[in-house]
């Protein structure tokens, strides 16, 4: 409680109780989590939360110590709410059909209430500290057996191996709404991704690639070092974070003496991730002409674009992380160019979705284009090369959440 005093009308004194709001707390993880989400936890400082949310920063420690212990419990929540959203009563008489139509309702209903921090979850949870880092696994392993385990009641012929692969696509889908900042009414969004769920659980598989689909990795001369400089810098930032890696780290990597060698080719660490950014969004805006171009029909063109997805995603499973996690320390002049190009790749996907639904509206089918992108990557760094989760599967499972 604040007290201060201030002069009335008459000049007499009055003295003011300003109260701490009894939800401060919820409020500062809310905040924090808007802020971090934006950019990224080693871009947020006590005091830019504080100021945003207009106290002091010894008002702020007085409710968390350190920056650290506000990510921690906020992640840690969000895992729970995670797991308390799928848990279905054991004198639950329902099909296994309805109990996991259930399940997804609580997931998606717990990611819209906390998508600021569901995306620090899916791309900031590394930087937590190990012993917390096991705790919020456990948190996202024990929403995988749930579904593993309705799944399994569904379609006893699959795999241990199989029921995992779907459960991470479904975990994948619904928690796409945290990659992006379109919105859709939650009754509309709930059906929308329920029935792409519901596409991924009631369908045949195509048969497992006997062997690993890994692609040839191209190996870069040493003598281009543009290029060396930028995968090295690509993989250091996907493995510890870019906050995490130095120049130095960079140069190091791509086998040049000394750090200011990597400025004959950048202008700084930033720049390359920019260059990075640049290469991933110019893949996937690049591919859309001449697949539409060369197929007779907007499904066609949508097959091949879809192949060339899944390829690039499984060939490049670092820069596609790092176009996801790292956005937030991209210069801000390239941000703005960079979102466009996504946007525009997002409206030419989701303009052929539609060509092929046209029951949906342009919001809906972007969002399934999203969930699409969303779910193979998460499938890339889950699966790696596993034949289980091929190339080929997972193209036929992008079809279904695109398609139904």
């Amino acid at each position: 409680m604040n007290v201060s005093e201030s002069r009335g009308a008459r000049g007499v004194a009055v003295t003011e109780i300003r109260r701490r709001p009894k939800n401060r707390r919820a409020q500062i993880a809310a905040s924090s989590a808007v802020a971090f989400g934006a950019a990224g936890y080693h871009g947020v400082s006590m005091e830019d939360i504080a100021s945003g949310l207009g106290i002091s920063s010894a008002a702020l420690y007085r409710h968390y110590p350190s920056k650290y212990a506000l990510f921690r419990e906020e992640l840690l929540r969000v895992g729970q709410a995670f797991t308390a959203s799928i848990v279905v009563s054991a004198e639950d008489t329902l099909p296994a059909a309805q109990r996991l139509r259930h399940m997804l309702t609580g997931l998606i209903g717990a990611t819209v209430e906390n998508r600021a921090t569901v995306r620090l979850v899916r791309w900031e949870g590394r930087y937590l500290e190990p012993a917390d880092r096991l705790v919020l696994d456990e948190q996202q392993g024990s929403v995988l057996v749930a579904l593993d385990e309705q799944l399994a009641i569904l379609r006893p012929e699959l795999t241990t191996a199989e029921l995992r692969m779907i459960s991470t696509a479904i975990l994948g889908v619904v928690t796409s709404v945290a990659d992006h900042h379109a919105a859709l009414p939650l009754r509309t969004l709930n059906k929308l991704l329920g029935s792409a769920c519901t596409a991924l659980t009631d369908t045949a598989l195509p048969p497992a690639a006997t062997v690993s689909e890994q692609g040839a990795r191209v190996q870069i001369p040493d003598s281009f070092k543009h290029e060396l400089l930028l995968r090295k810098a690509v993989e250091l930032f996907h493995k510890r974070g870019y906050p995490n890696v130095s120049v130095e780290d960079i140069a190091s990597a791509a086998g040049l003496s000394a750090a200011s060698a990597v400025y004959r080719f950048y202008r700084g660490k930033s720049d390359i991730l920019a260059a990075a950014f640049r290469r991933a969004a110019d893949r996937v805006s690049g591919a859309i002409g001449p697949a539409v171009a060369s197929t007779p029909d907007s499904g066609a063109a949508l097959n091949v674009l879809i192949d060339q997805f899944v390829a690039d995603t499984f060939d490049e499973r670092a820069l596609a992380v790092v176009y996801y996690a790292e956005f937030g320390h991209v210069p801000a002049e390239e941000r703005a160019v960079l979102r466009n190009i996504q946007r525009l790749s997002v409206q030419e996907w989701a303009r052929l979705v539609r060509d092929m639904r046209p029951e949906l509206s342009a919001a809906e089918a972007r969002f399934l284009v999203h969930a699409a992108f969303a779910m193979v990557i998460d499938l890339g760094q889950r699966f790696g090369d596993d034949p289980i989760a091929g190339r080929a599967r997972v193209g036929f499972l992008m079809r279904r959440v695109l398609l139904g």
